[in-house]
């Protein structure tokens, strides 16, 4: 049975390029590595209304944290019986966000910390009634806001299919988040948590990995 690490961070924070180059340098080392990304676009309804949403679709549902945050767990609950199948197979399962996401901008944006109740309730939903996989490790590449924020804009401007949602536009709610990651991450929030800097090295981190294993 393989292991499962979730990347978490703020949007722009460069998770993609950063799994990208990190699993090139595990597979180099014979490490079989399967890659997965939440919000699953494209792929699960949920997703999919949850990023339309954003954009100003469907009334009202953008306006409840609680309604947002079911759309993105019912997503990764579709994707529990692939996840399962991928462990299965591979050494290592690398997740470009995970359960971790939803409970750091959901308790973002009630105004409330890593040990607040909604944090209580996405951790009941989806690893109690939903049953999702705990990781056994998670990633906080902790990248500054303004940073992201520049990252975001520019990914934005030369892809069209990646304009900018209302969570990527509030800066107030990125710093926030931030802050909340955080606090999951020294609270060791369902598993233990390293906390990654914006100019690490994928290559040393790969060699952690690959060690930790």
């Amino acid at each position: 049975m393989g292991k499962l690490i979730a990347l978490e961070g703020l949007d722009g924070a460069g998770k993609r390029t950063l799994v990208d180059r990190v699993v090139t340098q595990l597979r180099d080392r014979g490490v079989t590595v399967a890659v997965d990304a939440f919000p699953r676009y494209g792929q699960s309804v949920h997703a999919d209304l949850g990023s339309e949403a954003l954009r100003g679709r469907h009334g009202d549902l953008a306006d409840s944290v609680h309604a947002m945050a079911l759309m993105w767990a019912l997503d990764r609950r579709d994707a529990a019986a692939r996840l399962r199948e991928l462990l299965e197979s591979h050494d290592l399962v690398l997740l470009d966000r995970y359960v971790a996401s939803n409970a750091a901008y959901g308790a973002a944006r009630m105004h409330e910390g890593g040990d607040g109740e909604f944090v209580g309730w996405v951790t009941d939903l989806e690893f109690g009634r939903f049953g999702a996989t705990p990781p056994e490790l998670q990633l906080l590449l902790d990248v500054p806001v303004a940073l992201a924020a520049e990252r975001a804009r520019s990914r934005g401007a030369s892809d069209a299919t990646r304009e900018l949602d209302a969570y990527e536009r509030d800066s107030d709610l990125q710093t926030r988040t931030g802050a909340v990651y955080r606090e999951l991450a020294s609270a060791r929030w369902v598993s233990p948590w390293w906390v990654l800097a914006a100019d690490l090295d994928p290559a040393a981190l790969a060699l952690d990995l690959a060690e930790w294993m």
